[in-house]
């Protein structure tokens, strides 16, 4: 009798209207369904996305359409999720296309710059001129990494200094930006170095190729990309070099080692090749001081043959003395 009675009272309180929207009642039962509902949308989308990502990270060809699947498949369970739990609550979504209209517009004023983002990440995912795995440059930010991650309001981008930048979806594609791996491809980079004047050039580029080639970074020589090494200018310190070189698509995610780690290579191939570095060194030519000239005035500056010691100095010329003139006498006047 305890229990009939107990299961009444439950169907009252399931059966109690809490809420009236568009000739709909809300009951507490309809809610409470309506939540369970979301919840688990939300925690099946979080596992069906967390699978994906695992088996994504894993694979090695066609992360992208794996990225693709993930974030679409995430977003389609949410959105089932969210029309299931309205169903469940009591509300007939077909009565609701009125007032989903004026809350659309509403949402849109208020809320325009969410749905800009998440437009521009949608376009981001389909468009693929960048991906996740592609290394990036943002010139006027100061930006330069990796793509991690994007999101339905930011791209996150992670530097090799391990910092996630996030970056709103529309500057992706608003502003110019730097792609330095698209397609997975590689690019050429230049490595300014300087020699001596007087060495030999036809050493200087052996010695560096031959280094560049031993390379672990550098990708194997075909007909369209092959490593050189350019004469460019006449400095002041000495001849400029630069070499050209195809490097790998992971050394091109790490701009900054990559460079360093040339440099050093041609520093060592040019310490075996015995080609000497130039350093910052100043000419100066007098050619005459102290109303001397050539020999004659280095050597008045302590440098040469002919510098000026205590032995070897000239003589000094005999100081007149100075004599001043006789002060003038006061006469008395005459009287």
């Amino acid at each position: 009798m305890v229990s009939t009675i107990e299961k009444l009272n439950l169907e009252a309180i399931e059966q109690s209207p809490v809420l009236r929207i568009a000739g709909a009642s809300l009951t507490v039962g309809g809610l409470v369904g309506a939540g369970v509902i979301l919840i688990g949308a939300f925690c099946v989308s979080w596992l069906i996305t967390r699978a994906l990502r695992r088996v994504r990270e894993r694979a090695e060809r066609s992360r992208q359409a794996l990225y693709l699947l993930e974030r679409l498949s995430g977003y389609a369970v949410i959105i089932l999720g969210v029309m299931a739990a309205l169903s469940t609550a009591g509300l007939n979504l077909s009565s609701l296309a009125v007032f989903a209209g004026a809350l659309g517009i509403g949402v849109g004023l208020g809320l325009q710059g969410v749905v800009k983002e998440f437009v521009s990440g949608l376009f981001l995912i389909f468009d693929r001129m960048v991906s996740v795995g592609d290394y990036i440059e943002i010139e006027d930010i100061g930006i330069r990494g990796a793509i991690m991650e994007i999101g339905p309001r930011a791209t996150r981008v992670r530097t090799n200094d391990n910092v996630n930048v996030l970056v709103p979806n529309s500057r992706l594609i608003e502003q110019p930006v730097t792609n330095w791996t698209l397609k997975g491809d590689t690019r050429r980079i230049h490595v300014p170095f300087a020699v001596a004047y007087g060495s030999d050039r036809g050493r200087v580029r052996e010695a560096v190729l031959a280094c560049a080639r031993s390379s672990p970074f550098t990708l194997p020589e075909t007909e369209a990309r092959k490593s050189q090494v350019w004469l460019v200018g006449f400095g002041d310190k000495g001849l400029e070099f630069e070499l050209l070189v195809w490097p790998t698509r992971e050394a091109v995610k790490r701009p900054a080692a990559m460079h360093a780690a040339y440099t050093w290579l041609i520093a060592d191939a040019l310490d075996g090749a015995g080609i000497e570095v130039p350093f910052p060194q100043t000419d100066l030519r007098i050619r005459s001081a102290f109303g001397l000239e050539g020999d004659e005035a280095l050597g008045r500056f302590g440098y040469g043959d002919r510098a000026w010691s205590a032995t070897n100095r000239p003589p000094r010329r005999p100081v007149r003395p100075r004599v001043r003139p006789p002060a003038p006498t006061m006469t008395p006047p005459r009287t």
